[in-house]
């Protein structure tokens, strides 16, 4: 880990620069890292921003530094360059031995509570592949901030009184005329969440035969939100088997949670009718009394969230089944309904407040599932509060993992924290957005989704997917074929192993090729999924780095057997080995010894920056890097074979620190790594 030892150089030349220069405010500057070694292992480019105030030329600044500087640990010469730069290079011995034996950690100082709301999928039928990207961003967003030492708390929001809900609903008492009880003998005896899909495609096609029928979808959409009579109690028992549906999918993803919280509690516990009379107090919403929006509780949009309407998430949000008729010139969002009916921008306010400890009240909660690892699940109830909940909500930070369709939304709840006189809770209210995953044409067809070869769709180089009209493709469907595809492929290459040794390796690869095709695309761009490409031993994929790990490991477990040395052998050796391999100059700057270490290292500020950023696909693309780097120094330097014993332990020692750092990278990710591949 490189982080602390960046942050001592930064420390160290701040105090340079103030008693060379006398300069009281250092400019901001960053302890780099060139592109080659060849130029240093880190580099400062502080001489630039002092050139103007010091009226000096970066070069004449850079040497004054490099003398007032002396001696830094774990620094073994500063050399200033003749283009202003400060090159560092480091004590290489030191610091890689430190590394290796994990006597330094990634940097963890106290940070604030930060909630992560992500997956969110509606709770009417089988999660699809759409929902993966979110899953994938947000999950790796979890685990990059509690590799920096954040507390952070995971929520999964669930959409119990909705459109989606209520269209279920419809289709089994207006299509299928089901009873509740003939419901539940369907969720035993059926792939549920399955049932659900085709079913939620049958009610959009009968509501196309007639419009008239949206009325049926609007008295029960009325019945979930009031609760107490035999509609709830259908929505309740449907949203139950759907969202532990969705939950055995994402557990597949490794993928879990802390809190399901219910939109129905926040209407119940009079969460919105709390909100509502703070939100009226401070006159953030006020009653229209002319046009079209008479008779509706409004919400005045500032420029910066028109701007984002303006930006394209107005329209999506118009095609909303929920969504409001509104003229966007009056730049007016409705809360409440004319009918009294309050739309999901209102109870997202609520929610938000919530999450924030703003609100003023809090939910109940009941231990709902315990999850793999032993992680324990809860979920928000209006019933009764179960002892042993962690105290939820109350963050400093909030991330929210919503598609780019919905910045619209996402700007008004930081307006609204604005307006109440929260400016540091909507700075800290965060859209962490993304675009949209389609599928790759030759994908679809595998899958079974052809289109017609003088259609429009086979025009455009994706194909759209579309829950509403059941086209996309099912997550479980997706990592099934996955993952026989990778079983088949383990079974040629280790046919000793047992068929369900293949199926559960197949299973590590299926989640490594699919959670490292969510990240290694820049989260503005639309995702074009492809299975051969996400699934290939070969290229920017997961099973890539996965192999590259496992094939670290089985060199070590090689050397051990055959010269009885183990890792923890090979670190406490190398005192008294000779360094040569690691500090020589080599041929091969790029791809030796030190480069691979030196990278490997580089994990936690990979973090940060990802972290800083929200672009995971820097994440994504180090570990692809790392995997090169790697797998070229193994091809380019013997390590078994090496008749030197010298060169053998530092480069069994190098394979070892890089075996970890991937293995960590990939934890970060959500891969785990198989034992064989």
């Amino acid at each position: 880990m490189i982080l602390s030892l960046q942050r001592q150089i930064h420390d160290a030349i701040d105090e340079a620069i103030r008693k060379q220069f006398g300069v009281a405010d250092v400019p901001p500057y960053a302890v780099e890292v060139p592109p080659t070694r060849a130029l240093g292992d880190l580099a400062v480019p502080v001489a630039f921003q002092l050139a103007r105030a010091l009226r000096k030329a970066p070069k004449a600044i850079a040497l004054e530094l490099a003398q007032a500087l002396g001696t830094i640990p774990g620094i073994a010469r500063i050399v200033a360059t003749p283009n202003g730069y400060l090159n560092l290079y480091l004590e290489r011995p030191a610091f890689f031995l430190a590394r290796a034996r994990r006597q330094v950690e990634p940097v963890r100082e106290p940070r604030e509570k930060t909630i992560v709301e992500h997956t969110a999928i509606n709770p009417n039928k089988a999660a699809h592949i759409g929902h993966l990207r979110n899953a994938a961003l947000g999950d790796t967003l979890v685990r990059a901030l509690t590799f920096r030492g954040t507390p952070v708390e995971t929520q999964n929001y669930i959409d119990d009184t909705g459109v989606q809900v209520a269209d279920v609903i419809v289709g089994f008492r207006e299509i299928e005329h089901r009873t509740l009880d003939e419901v539940r003998t369907i969720a035993d005896t059926t792939r549920f969440d399955y049932y659900c899909w085709d079913l939620y495609s049958k009610v959009t096609e009968w509501y196309d035969g007639d419009k008239e029928r949206l009325a049926i979808r609007a008295a029960v959409l009325h019945d979930l939100e009031h609760g107490g009579h035999d509609t709830a109690a259908m929505g309740t028992f449907i949203v139950d088997r759907i969202v532990r549906a969705h939950l055995k999918t994402m557990a597949r993803l490794n993928i879990g949670y802390d809190l399901l919280t219910y939109e129905g509690d926040i209407l119940r516990l009079q969460f919105w009718a709390h909100a509502f009379e703070t939100l009226k107090a401070q006159g953030a919403v006020f009653l229209q009394t002319e046009g079209k929006l008479a008779g509706c509780w409004v919400m005045r949009i500032e420029e910066s969230s028109a701007k984002a309407s303006d930006d394209g998430s107005a329209k999506a949000l118009a095609e909303r089944p929920d969504a409001e008729i509104e003229d966007p010139e009056q730049r007016e969002k409705v809360i409440v309904r004319s009918n009294g009916v309050v739309t999901y921008v209102g109870k997202d306010l609520a929610n938000q407040f919530w999450k924030f400890g703003l609100l003023g009240l809090d939910f109940r909660y009941r231990l709902f599932a315990a999850q793999p690892h032993g992680r324990s699940l809860w979920a928000t109830t209006s019933g009764e509060n179960e002892p042993g909940a962690p105290p939820f909500g109350r963050a400093q930070r909030i991330y929210n993992v919503i598609d780019s369709r919905q910045m619209y939304l996402q700007a008004l709840l930081s307006q609204a924290l604005r307006t109440l006189g929260h400016p540091t809770e909507a700075e800290n209210s965060i859209h962490f957005s993304y675009e949209m995953v389609a599928l790759s044409h030759a994908t679809a067809r595998e899958l079974g989704y052809e289109t017609a070869a003088d259609g429009e769709d086979a025009k455009k180089p994706f194909v759209e997917v579309s829950g509403r009209k059941g086209l996309g493709v099912k997550i479980d469907d997706l990592l099934d074929l996955l993952t026989n595809k990778a079983a088949a492929e383990v079974a040629k290459r280790n046919p000793e192993l047992t068929p369900d040794e293949h199926q559960r390796v197949g299973a590590q690869i299926a989640v490594g090729a699919i959670r490292y095709f969510m990240l290694k695309f820049s989260r503005g761009k639309l995702i074009v999924f492809d299975i051969e490409e996400a699934l290939s031993f070969e290229g920017e994929t997961g099973p890539y780095i996965q192999y590259a790990v496992v094939r670290a490991g089985n060199i070590l477990h090689k050397l051990q057997e055959r010269e009885g040395v183990s890792e923890t052998d090979v670190l406490a050796a190398l005192d008294q080995t000779p360094s040569e391999e690691l500090i020589a100059e080599s041929d091969d700057p790029t791809h030796d010894l030190w480069a691979v270490v030196f990278e490997a290292s580089r994990l936690d500020e990979v973090v940060e920056q990802v972290v800083r950023s929200l672009e995971f696909s820097g994440l994504a693309k180090y570990a692809f890097g790392l995997a090169q780097t790697f797998n070229a120094f193994y091809h380019r330097y013997p390590i078994l074979n090496e008749e030197r014993a010298d060169r053998k332990q530092w480069r069994a020692a190098g394979v070892g620190y890089v075996r970890t750092q991937l293995t960590r990278a990939l934890d970060l990710m959500g891969i785990d790594v198989p034992n064989r591949m």
